[in-house]
């Protein structure tokens, strides 16, 4: 399907220019506004308008509107402490560390010295375990950096205890599956066909050469490369490339998805979908939930890499150096250049996927992507004339 709204033929023209100008580029992209889709646009041979890929962070998203989910049914309480619902956690200082600061990135908790393996992030109960006697990396609160893939580790085992059953679980009936949305935390093996392989950047970035017991060398352990079954190292990049890994769906970075796909989450979530007929399904999340995940809990260096960053509660934060909404705009990019959000301010819920791994995606497709479709909100909504 291929689809565009006359209203944001402007927006189509600025993703379609992006094939214009690069043959090899291919990717996908799609918006609602107001629950209404008005744009879902492929390009480029490799990526059509059915196919899935991995989005790799941006399925930090999914399982932050889960944790949201939990919080709206008053299961979890963002200001009590994490070892409330968690007893082990408080070992090594941490029994004052709040769920808040766990799920804003502040809790020190980045990596484990030594690493993880692929078979304890599949089953992340292994992980969580090492994660709960470690000691934090800083004192809980004085500083942030990102989790980037056990934030994930300590998502599932607060669902884990807080409900006895998979955060990925909770999100397919909840989430996924009634609203028939093409953003999946473990593929389906009978999806299989519809999967194709995340290609590397065109021009691959400079070897990251880091001192592996410092903040940076902690948190890349954790987040780049880790231990295959072979024990050989797996590429961050790789990682939804192993059918055993997307099925997975661990939830920090095992997502597949479509930008449609995607995007419908964030509609579901954020302003209800319209529904065939005329009819609308109501937002999943209220108004209160969804400025409780929104509102930035943390803005300023990160303690591993240095560069400025801000995030919510699990989701991304707009700043100036990552500028993909409003102040209430919520959602996740991902390694490969991808991103999935929504923004109350615009009525907006949006997907985009290349197809191609691209090294600066926000700064670059995505970061336009997101300009341009605001321009054409604020347009479509001033009267003519």
């Amino acid at each position: 399907m291929t689809w565009i709204d006359p209203r944001f033929q402007s927006v189509a023209d600025v993703f379609e220019g992006f094939a214009l100008d690069d043959p090899d580029y291919s990717g996908q992209f799609a918006a609602y506004v107001d629950g209404e889709l008005v744009l879902d646009l492929a390009v480029g041979d490799h990526l059509g308008p059915d196919d899935l890929t991995g989005v790799f962070s941006c399925t930090k998203g999914a399982a932050g509107l889960v944790m949201a989910l939990l919080v709206q049914d008053g299961l979890l309480d963002l200001d009590a402490t994490v070892a409330h619902y968690w007893p082990e956690f408080a070992a090594e200082g941490k029994q004052d560390v709040s769920v808040r600061q766990l799920l804003s990135h502040q809790a020190g908790l980045t990596g484990v010295e030594g690493g993880f393996t692929e078979e304890e992030y599949i089953h992340s109960e292994l992980a969580a375990a090492k994660l709960a006697a470690a000691a934090p990396r800083w004192r809980p609160g004085a500083a942030h950096a990102y989790h980037g893939l056990t934030i994930g580790v300590l998502m599932e085992e607060l669902v884990r205890r807080i409900t006895g059953g998979r955060l990925q679980d909770l999100y397919e009936e909840r989430i996924r599956a009634p609203h028939g949305a093409d953003f999946y935390l473990g593929l389906p093996e009978d999806q299989d066909h519809r999967y194709r392989d995340v290609l590397r950047p065109a021009q691959p970035g400079s070897p990251i050469d880091v001192d592996p017991f410092g903040q940076a060398g902690l948190a890349y352990n954790s987040t780049a490369g880790f231990a295959g079954p072979d024990g050989a190292s797996l590429d961050l990049l790789d990682l939804p490339n192993q059918p055993r890994m997307r099925r997975a769906g661990i939830s920090s970075a095992g997502g597949v998805a479509s930008a449609q796909g995607m995007a419908k989450v964030y509609a579901a979530t954020s302003t209800g979908v319209v529904l065939p007929h005329g009819r609308r399904a109501d937002a999943l999340l209220t108004g209160p939930t969804q400025r409780a995940f929104s509102q930035t809990q943390v803005y300023g260096p990160d303690v591993s890499h240095g560069g400025l960053s801000a995030y919510g509660v699990v989701f991304m934060a707009s700043d100036p150096g990552n500028d993909f909404g409003s102040w209430r705009v919520f959602g996740h990019n991902g390694a490969n250049g991808s991103i999935g959000y929504a923004d109350p301010a615009y009525g907006l819920a949006v997907g985009y996927v290349p197809a191609r791994a691209e090294a600066n995606g926000t700064a670059a497709r995505n970061g336009r992507l997101s300009k341009a479709l605001r321009r054409a909100v604020l347009d479509a909504r001033t009267p003519q004339g």
